[in-house]
């Protein structure tokens, strides 16, 4: 029985670090690169700048699932098209509210941050 219950401590013990991991890593490691990248060429490109824009695109990786975030990034991007294909992605109702999740979420950041 307390081999049973040794085990058990074992596996739990090794599969909480991998969850959390796991929610760690929800963004691939490109788009918070990228994200941090950008963020520096905007803010500065200190060690200061890059310790905050690491902490920013963490806490923005914290509130908006992934999924969430490349829907934002997408409708924020192609909404600064001219024209009509960029109304497209200014008016639906869908678009403007993952653009406002995403400036939700980075003005979070910028509380805990910046």
């Amino acid at each position: 029985m307390s081999m049973r219950i040794g085990t058990l401590v074992v596996a739990l013990g090794l599969t909480a670090p991998a969850q959390a991991l796991d929610l760690l890593h929800d963004y691939p490691t490109v788009t918070r690169a990228d994200y941090v990248f950008a963020c520096m060429k905007a803010n500065g490109e200190t060690r200061q700048t890059l310790e905050r824009c690491s902490c920013s695109i963490d806490v923005i990786a914290s509130i908006l699932p992934f999924e969430r975030y490349t829907t934002a990034e997408a409708v924020l991007s192609l909404s600064q098209v001219p024209g009509n294909f960029g109304s497209m992605f200014r008016t639906p109702e869908q678009a403007k509210s993952a653009a406002n999740d995403l400036r939700r979420a980075q003005a979070e950041a910028e509380v805990r941050c910046f």
